[in-house]
């Protein structure tokens, strides 16, 4: 769900970020602040923490996986057949949509939804068992993958134990009866000011840490929780060990001291609008020159086409985006930010996967887009210009004899810097690129030709072209 971004106030520590301090700094300043956090705790205060991305994410790339959808029998066991294709690809973290068993009380479709969730410390039984996902845990650990699972703290179903057990937990109407948030129909509201339920819930997070050696969680509808809640358990998950958190929020406070990364919805929706032609490329400089001012240099932000969310009920990326979609993916991949290929994308997944039914996804393993998002992929994977929030280069955006039609920028400096030029368009461009910062000897990454750029030399580019060249 999308939310309008607000400014902040930054505390010194953002703005140190800000400026750019060195890395090695940063490291000092995190140690200072664990001694004091140690001493706090040894005098029975309360502790100041401060929380950082698990280092293992700076050049890290997620995948979406929709289990039931994913095989035919839409089981862990089946899913583990396509690991080794996903580790070729360079897939680095792999979030799991809700495992959980899914209520039947007031139940929406066939299967229902997988976030109207029955019991937290329990295994969705179409999946499989609890020991087939701590065994796909494990293979997926040791084959260099990162798990994370999805997880639902605004609401359960209708018929979760905790709606016998503990039914102040739940937000009431006026005449005392449970509601549900929206038109969620299949679910019930929690209310979190009962501070029991905070415990409770965290409990159920650590449970999935210590028992199957998760790495972290992707938290639905995340602004709809308080963000004290979050801050609290981020700071006991931690404890266990260092965790990887993904908000789907677009919220500043988030990155304070709960989540690592956010949606970058606002910059998918101008993706969006440009593919219809009711934007243009002067959009994207307009939105980075906002953002970043308001998000602290350490946030993470996910960049995508497509999601569970975006394929079901807004349209498949050919409904939305058709032959820009392309473009828009290379965008992703060299922007700041974290990219994410939702299941099926890789291979051109045209049809809106059903939500409550079962509706398997066809694979066409012979897609010229395996290759495509395998290239992408190695480039954030290998080039720390494009690495994740203070592991990677800034954003200069580059004025262009085109700037409403092409979107050109660099990030780093000299051996390695990535520019890449896009045409927002679905007409032929030629364009020049202004100024000096991008001047020199450069390898197209797609081609493997090499090119220079002296100033004099313009750049023809296809309806939605693109280029990504590496300077040598």
């Amino acid at each position: 769900m999308k939310k309008t971004l607000k400014s902040t106030v930054l505390n010194p520590y953002y703005l140190m970020l800000i400026i750019g301090l060195p890395v090695t700094f940063l490291f000092l300043l995190n140690s200072c602040n664990q001694a004091i956090q140690e001493s706090k705790e040894s005098l029975g205060e309360e502790p100041s923490y401060i929380a950082n991305p698990p280092e293992w994410s700076k050049n890290a790339n997620i995948y979406e996986v929709n289990i039931r959808q994913y095989t035919p029998e839409g089981t862990f066991k089946a899913f583990e057949a396509h690991l080794p294709r996903l580790n070729n690809m360079g897939v680095k973290i792999l979030w799991l949509m809700p495992i959980f068993p899914v209520g039947e009380k007031n139940r929406k479709g066939t299967l229902g939804s997988y976030y109207a969730v029955k019991d937290y410390k329990a295994v969705n039984p179409e999946f499989g068992t609890m020991e087939d996902f701590k065994a796909l845990v494990t293979i997926a650990h040791e084959m260099g993958f990162k798990v994370i699972l999805d997880w639902v703290a605004n609401h359960t179903a209708w018929d979760n134990h905790w709606i016998i057990d503990h039914p102040e937990w739940y937000s009431k109407d006026s005449t005392g009866k449970m509601i549900a948030p929206f038109d969620w129909t299949d679910v019930a509201d929690l209310n979190y000011d009962d501070k029991a339920l905070w415990d409770e819930m965290i409990d159920a997070l650590k449970f999935w840490v210590t028992e199957t050696d998760i790495d972290g969680y992707r938290c639905d509808v995340a602004s709809m929780v308080p963000v004290e809640f979050w801050e609290k358990a981020r700071y006991e998950l931690d404890q266990i060990k260092p965790v990887f958190m993904l908000a789907e929020a677009e919220e500043v406070k988030h990155h304070d001291n709960s989540f690592d990364m956010s949606y970058a919805w606002e910059l998918h929706h101008i993706f969006n609008e440009i593919a219809k032609g009711k934007e243009d490329a002067s959009s994207l400089p307009e939105y980075f020159e906002k953002t970043d001012t308001v998000f602290p240099h350490k946030a993470y932000r996910m960049t995508f086409i497509t999601n569970h969310d975006e394929n079901s009920w807004n349209g498949t990326v050919r409904e939305r985006m058709g032959a820009a979609s392309n473009a828009f993916a290379v965008l992703t991949y060299t922007l700041p930010g974290m990219p994410l290929i939702y299941s099926g994308q890789e291979v051109g997944l045209d049809k809106r996967l059903e939500f409550f039914e079962k509706d398997q996804i066809v694979w066409d393993y012979d897609s010229p887009l395996i290759k495509f998002y395998t290239n992408l992929t190695n480039l954030k994977t290998t080039n720390p210009n494009l690495w994740n929030g203070l592991y990677g280069a800034d954003i200069k955006v580059l004025a262009t004899s085109a700037e409403d039609k092409v979107f050109a920028f660099i990030r780093g400096e000299g051996s390695g810097q990535v520019l890449t030029v896009v045409n927002l368009t679905g007409k032929k461009v030629f364009m020049n690129i202004e100024g000096e910062d991008y001047l020199g000897k450069y390898e197209d990454y797609f081609s493997n030709k090499e090119i220079t750029f002296t100033g004099k030399i313009g750049l023809e580019l296809p309806a939605w072209g693109y280029n990504i060249f590496i300077r040598n």
